[in-house]
């Protein structure tokens, strides 16, 4: 059976009062409509559609291959727009799902829920709705004497009885894609101006037909986004939905409520996370790490038994046994291998840290390459940028850099060698050869004065 969700993200969200389409403010770091299209691809068997209008080139930019996309201009309601949808389905898909981009905390598993309810229906469509003490603008679900659905009418159209029915129709519809589309085209214009697709209820009823609901539980799946403080309310629903699964897959969250997990984050167990911690992106963090407080990482990945504290990192990579902080940064492309410490207050760009290596602070490493067990002294910097171009720096293994070192590159420093505190290295130094000055010159050879 072919299964076909339509997504709908034509709406212009003015009250979210913004220049962004609002399907695609981030909650917890992901466009809204990204979760509705997850949810629909794992709920179905075909490629979604998803019917645009507002912010059209936007959206459809960002969903690229990952939908098909139908635009609807101009916008009059919700059944015209999947009308939308008919000409590339028609014929096409045995049943239609259709489900709201502003929905991201509704689950995979009840769109299925939903699917599994129609495939044993005898009527042409299925409905998800919810009991709840507060409306928020929903339409509200008729039933009959038997307790069958006969209609869903709109907050805005209800009569002060129908007002205080508290089932709720979620938005969400599972139709017989025969069905569907002749449907579409009965229904009337309202007094508004628009299509509404809650009137293919009232269309069944009257034609005999039955319309099943599937009541769910849930209420936060039901959040629907049409203003900033809605968004909010996602929002914290969203992270506590994501930290509650890292704790019962092994990491302690310290306070959940003041950290700050984007759901592509994977965390090994017996990770502890402290608060006002944000994990960004495609951040991978180890087993029995420390991380924070007061830290932020981005599409980092971070290895085993690492300790982290007040530090921002962004596209790095650490590997086993580091330490790093309090008030460190780590830019795009920066490596620190197993054992290295970084101290207060440094920041590494592009470069290597070998192994063992000890950074201790007030130090910027930049487009360099630093051997293991490399002693950094405070004040270090890698003098990287001559105006035009970025300079690489390279440092041997067992070097000790004097604190207030200049390292201006292009320049090389040979294994075991050494800088006296504020030196300016603006030529290559050999290996076991001590500098100092400014600029630096060599006084001895350090093997040299092992003899002596």
């Amino acid at each position: 059976m072919k299964i076909t969700a339509v997504i709908l993200a034509a709406g212009q969200g003015t009250r979210m009062r913004s220049d962004l389409p609002k399907v695609l403010h981030p909650v917890c770091g992901v466009p809204m409509i990204e979760y509705a299209l997850r949810a629909a691809w794992d709920a179905t068997s075909e490629v979604p559609v998803v019917v645009i209008g507002h912010g059209a080139e936007a959206v459809n930019e960002f969903l690229g291959e990952t939908a098909r996309c139908v635009v609807q201009d101009p916008q009059l309601g919700t059944g015209h727009a999947v009308q939308q949808a008919e000409s590339t389905l028609r014929g096409k898909t045995d049943l239609v799902l259709v489900a709201y981009a502003d929905m991201p905390l509704l689950r995979p598993e009840t769109l299925k829920q939903l699917v599994e309810v129609q495939k044993v229906n005898r009527g042409p469509l299925s409905i998800m709705t919810v009991y709840s003490p507060d409306p928020r603008g929903f339409g509200r679900v008729v039933r009959g004497p038997d307790g069958g659905v006969q209609a869903i009418v709109e907050e805005a159209a209800a009569t002060g009885d129908q007002l205080s029915i508290h089932e709720l129709n979620v938005g969400v519809y599972c139709f017989s894609g025969e069905w569907l589309w002749d449907a579409l085209h009965q229904i009337k214009i309202s007094q508004k101006g628009e299509y509404y697709l809650t009137d293919t209820v009232a269309l069944a009823v009257q034609a005999g037909l039955t319309v099943q609901a599937l009541v769910i539980d849930d209420l936060v799946e039901t959040i629907g986004i049409n203003t900033r403080v809605h968004l909010a309310e996602a929002e914290a629903a969203m992270r506590q939905h994501i930290n509650h699964a890292h704790m019962l897959a092994g990491v302690t969250i310290v306070d959940p409520a003041s950290t700050y997990i984007e759901p592509g984050v994977k965390i090994g167990r017996d990770t502890v996370v402290w608060p006002n911690t944000y994990l960004r992106g495609k951040t991978v963090i180890g087993e029995g790490c420390v991380i924070g407080p007061n830290t932020i990482a981005e599409d980092t990945k971070v290895g085993d038994c690492c300790e982290i504290l007040a530090a921002v990192m962004e596209g790095a990579v650490v590997e086993d046994n580091v330490g790093i902080g309090p008030f460190a940064r780590l830019r795009k492309g920066a490596h620190l291998c197993r054992g290295v410490h970084m101290g207060n207050f440094g920041e590494v760009k592009d470069s290597i840290l070998g192994s063992g290596t000890k950074m201790g602070h007030f130090s910027y490493i930049g487009n360099a390459k630093i051997g293991e067990d490399v002693n950094i002294g405070a004040g270090t910097v890698t003098c990287n940028y001559d105006g035009v171009h970025k300079n690489q720096t390279e440092i041997g293994e067992g070097a000790f850099i004097g604190s207030d070192t200049m390292l201006v590159a292009p320049v090389k420093l040979g294994a075991r060698s050494r800088t006296g505190a504020g030196a300016v290295v603006t030529k290559d130094v050999e290996p076991d050869t001590l500098v100092v000055g400014v600029p630096a010159r060599a006084i001895k050879k350090l093997n040299e004065a092992k003899d002596d």
